[in-house]
């Protein structure tokens, strides 16, 4: 049952992957993500979506975001589970203790919420540093360190 007033938007991704978020409508075909995405790139919790239903009783699919709310998402793969290590629930407290909260899709696969005021560089260092695996789905990489050249591999991310 949905959560009240909510309504999924429908992301649909290059190869046909569909994923769905909460969202709350604000203003016609335009909603509030309600969660952080887990497969999507460009968007994050609490953006303002454009989104057209193709025909009544189906999902409204997202067009594109009409303003940002400044939080950002990245991904992260925890080996092993979150629930099976004490070092990965140390982790998860040092991204709370830098500003971050998660979400988890399952107990190895979580969405990073970053909020505004929250600077990205901190949390995507230590991610770095730890050796963890984890990726930027908003900004994506090529927002934050370009296009990737032929030759140059990019990080851990």
């Amino acid at each position: 049952m949905a959560p009240e007033g909510m309504v999924k938007v429908e992301l649909r991704g290059p190869d046909g992957e569909v994923e769905t978020l909460w969202a709350t409508p604000v203003a016609p075909e335009q909603y509030q993500l309600e969660n952080s995405p887990f497969f999507a790139y460009g968007v994050s919790w609490l953006d303002i979506v454009e989104a057209r239903s193709p025909a009544a009783g189906e999902f409204p699919i997202f067009t594109r975001v009409v303003r940002s709310s400044g939080h950002r998402t990245l991904r992260l793969i925890l080996e092993p589970r979150a629930d099976d290590a004490e070092s990965n629930q140390a982790v998860l407290d040092r991204l709370n203790t830098l500003g971050a909260s998660y979400e988890g899709y399952s107990p190895r696969y979580l969405a990073i919420d970053i909020p505004p005021a929250v600077a990205l560089e901190p949390i995507t260092e230590y991610l770095t540093a730890t050796g963890q695996r984890w990726e930027y789905a908003n900004p994506t990489y090529e927002q934050v360190h370009g296009p990737h050249r032929a030759g140059s591999e990019p990080d851990d991310a």
